[in-house]
């Protein structure tokens, strides 16, 4: 059985190879790291390397930083440095290739010295190179002999949403390691062991605060402990930049405005940027989200955002090389849905339009890969193809906001790729929007990628291991977002977990499936996400909330058919915000893909797919499909009991158990929905027909008392059961109406905040479960205050025996505001998913 993990050393565990293995590699008499300051990445690399050989080989390998006046290598040493550190009399006859900022060569010499050299083009390259030896060797993987690698982009950042107070915007694995209580922490352990990780998959810089951002940031403590982030992150080659807030002027600074063209205001953000600077003085740069969501910034006064941001690059410009990342997330979140032209989607390119040629050359919008916000599916940004002169950075999200919210499964690189590989015809040329990203297309010298990347204080960081994959590819993908996607998490993997063949195909099959099941059961055919876009959870279903908001996540969906109309012929222009070969192809409908029919035209729900199917159909067939699929994820993880480690498997085992309830909550609530909108029944006859449920309403109650549910497909016929008071337990009982034999025993209830309501479940006299409504501490966020698709879950008991005549008896004792609430008992026989 393998050791007990927390998760911590995340892929990073160097776990050691097995004793046969271990002995066929050299035995290394030496590690060589030419530096000079023990703050160096390159120190940091050696320490790294000594490290990662005692646990991968059990070898004890001392650490010198010169080479004792001599140019050659000795034999069975591994040597680290820079281009400008390392003698060429080491590198022998070895020709090093060009490499770009950050990049570097790795050879294991094949003159029978058994030495080995990391160079890097920097102090980051060797490290990045060191690391890349490390995890090749982690997997048994053979050290190359001439290896070299380069970004492709120079940016390869993060977007930490953490609060000043510790709490975390889309944080669903703890509190913050930068902040609690106003202040920056003082046990700053957890950020470097973060900057660890990031640098072992060459991420190099970190904005560490919420894009909402607040002032008391720029307090002199602050700004200290800013400098002890940055103290920390340096060695790992990591520098840190800031999110700012537009109105701190007024705000802390007790002036009458905040009007980028004030000279006050001017002089005002000038020393605030020399404090910051006096602090960290390798300061990345200022993050800006401004006249976005109700936050002030320069169309409040009148000004143009592009005089916004360049306050900032100006301000920015005498210290060195800092940088103005101004956000493209700008709309209007009162938006009027009974106006058929109003479109969301449209905003990023009608708030940015024209202002290409004023920026500043040090200012980079930052641009989500999407025109509305992280969906399960979205055609690239169009700004992206507006953006001549003024450099990008596209901006993923590795926390899961509406994909489950590290709850459910949901590997993202096969959605990013679906970004990262459209061609967008820009002037009718090749313009893959990596090609756009990496600085290639436009030769741009400063571009490249920054992910929403919430990691807390949890042990899972993100509060699933298997999450963990989406941080690890991310800064693959920034690299090279060519990769292969499969390659990608089969290295994670073994990395995490081990190279156990069991474990590496069931967790790459698992993850490469997750995406299109979690988008067949949430939405498809790019009507996207159908979560609750009025409550700022946006987790679980609620399609009615995707409609009728001033959010501008609309579905139009109505009783005859359903998608928002962006054609420039009928709709919003949407489709003619993106070149013209890109936009010939959204705006007919049978040109589109599919996949986007939805996003870009409003169809009748009889409108026939290519599959012959039509859209009210491909529904139900996708979202029964999808959930089906769901329920086969904990049957497989159960293959890797005794593979790893206990402690990790029962965390995993728990989120894909839940996310197969959960499955089910959002296919009923989706499908319940529809057909109530649309009339059209399901041809396969399951929407609203459950014949192995029970319904709670239907049984004899005490201390239980019937409520309707709101909304109505949250629940199963409408109805759920709660106790009398948070005083008086209830009970539910029920003859079971089912033949005898084996059954798997499912039973609907909510979890939501407020309480931790006690369940027991009886079968006769018997106690077959009994449980907590305590998810909001199992899986580490909070759903809802609510009995809704939030709070809506489900617990099972398998291989109950049942009798004929025998009574199911459900107690439940509320908690607080949780009244024990319960929806319905499914029996289901061995092999009938509900």
């Amino acid at each position: 059985m393998a050791a007990p993990e927390d998760g911590l050393e995340a892929w990073l565990r160097y776990a050691p190879l097995p004793a046969e293995i271990a002995k066929s590699y050299p035995r290394y008499l030496g590690i060589v790291a030419l530096c000079e300051s023990e703050t160096s990445p390159v120190c940091t690399a050696g320490k790294e390397l000594q490290d990662g050989l005692k646990k991968i080989l059990g070898q004890q390998v001392d650490i010198t930083n010169t080479l004792n006046g001599a140019d050659e290598l000795p034999a069975s040493t591994i040597l680290i440095g820079t281009l400008n550190a390392v003698p060429w009399a080491a590198v022998g006859k070895q020709v090093i290739p060009t490499l770009k900022e950050d990049g570097f060569w790795l050879s294991a010499r094949n003159d029978g010295t058994a030495a080995v050299l990391i160079v890097g083009q920097n102090e980051r390259g060797a490290l990045y190179g060191t690391f890349e030896f490390l995890m090749l060797l982690a997997q048994n993987k053979p050290c190359p002999t001439s290896y070299a690698s380069s970004p492709s982009a120079p940016i390869r950042w993060v977007n930490q949403w953490d609060n000043l107070d510790g709490t975390i915007e889309r944080g669903y694995g703890g509190r913050s390691i930068f902040f609690n209580d106003g202040e920056v922490l003082k046990d700053l352990t957890r950020v470097a062991q973060y900057a660890r990780l990031m640098a072992s998959v060459r991420l190099n810089g970190i904005v560490v605060n919420n894009v909402n951002s607040h002032c008391n940031l720029l307090h002199p403590i602050n700004l200290r402990g800013l400098g002890r982030i940055a103290d920390t992150m340096r060695p790992w080659g990591v520098r840190i930049g800031v999110a700012l807030y537009f109105d701190t002027p007024q705000e802390l600074g007790g002036l009458p405005t905040s009007d980028p063209l004030d000279s006050e205001v001017v002089s005002y953000w000038n020393g605030v940027t020399v404090q910051l600077y006096q602090h960290v003085p390798d300061m990345l740069g200022y993050l800006i989200k401004a006249n976005s969501e109700g936050q002030p910034g320069p169309l409040t006064y009148g000004r143009t955002l592009a005089d916004g941001a360049n306050m900032f690059a100006k301000a920015l410009k005498p210290h060195g090389d800092g940088i103005v990342m101004y956000r493209a997330f700008v709309y209007n979140h009162h938006l009027d849905e009974s106006d058929w032209k109003n479109d969301r989607a449209n905003a990023a390119v009608e708030f940015f339009d024209g202002l290409d040629d004023v920026f500043e050359d040090n200012v980079l919008v930052q641009i989500k890969y999407g025109p509305i916000d992280f969906q399960v599916r979205e055609p690239p940004s169009p700004l992206l193809a507006h953006q001549r002169r003024t450099p990008i950075i596209l901006e993923f999200q590795v926390c899961q906001e509406y994909l489950g919210q590290q709850s459910h499964l949901a590997y993202l690189p096969p959605l990013w790729r679906t970004i990262l590989d459209f061609d967008l015809r820009i002037d009718g040329k090749p313009s893959l929007v990596r090609d756009i990203a990496s600085g290639n297309r436009f030769g741009w010298k400063r571009s490249g990628y920054a992910a929403v990347v919430n990691v807390g204080n949890d042990t899972t960081w993100l509060g699933s291991h298997l999450a963990m994959s989406n941080l690890y590819a991310y800064g693959r993908y920034c690299w090279d977002p060519s990769s292969n996607e499969t390659s990608v998490v089969q290295d994670w993997t073994r990395l995490s977990f081990g190279g156990h063949p069991t474990i590496v195909n069931t967790i790459t099959e698992l993850s490469m499936e997750s995406w299109s099941v979690y988008e067949s059961y949430t939405g498809n055919l790019g009507i996207q996400t159908l979560c609750d876009i009025v409550k700022t959870c946006h987790y679980g279903p609620s399609p009615a909330a995707m409609d009728g908001n001033g959010w501008g996540q609309w579905t139009r969906a109505d009783a005859h058919a359903i998608g928002m109309d962006r054609t420039v012929a009928t709709g919003t222009g949407n489709a003619g915000q993106y070149p013209p070969e890109v936009a010939t192809v959204f705006e007919n409908p049978r040109t589109t893909p599919e996949d986007l029919l939805l996003w870009f035209h409003h169809v009748p729900y009889t409108y026939q797919l290519k599959s012959g199917k039509t859209v009210i159909q491909h529904f139900y067939d996708a979202h029964y499909e999808g959930a089906q699929r769901a329920q086969t994820f904990p049957a497989r993880w159960k293959a890797l009991r005794g593979l790893i480690d206990d402690k990790r498997f029962e965390h995993t085992a728990i989120r894909l158990s839940y996310q197969a309830g959960h499955s089910l909550i959002w296919r009923d609530s989706i499908c319940t929905f529809y057909y109530a909108k649309c009339g059209i029944p399901d041809k396969h006859n399951r929407v609203g027909n459950h014949q192995w449920r029970v319904e709670a309403e239907d049984m004899v109650l005490s201390g239980y008392k019937i409520i309707p549910i709101t909304p109505f497909e949250s629940a199963s016929k409408g109805k759920a059961i709660i106790t009398d008071s948070n005083r008086t337990r209830g009970t539910a009982k029920c003859v079971v109406p089912f033949p005898p034999g084996k059954y798997n025993i499912a039973v609907n209830y909510y979890d939501h905040l407020g309480g931790k309501s006690r369940y027991q479940l009886f079968l006769g006299e018997r106690l077959i479960g009994d449980w907590t409504g305590d998810l909001e501490e199992c899986l580490l966020h909070d759903f809802s205050d609510l009995r809704d698709g939030h709070s809506a879950t489900r617990i099972t008991f398998n291989d109950i025996q049942v009798e004929r005549g025998d009574v199911l008896m459900i107690v439940g004792t509320p908690d607080g505001t949780e009244l024990a609430p319960v929806d319905y008992v499914s029996f289901l026989p061995e092999g009938i998913i509900d």
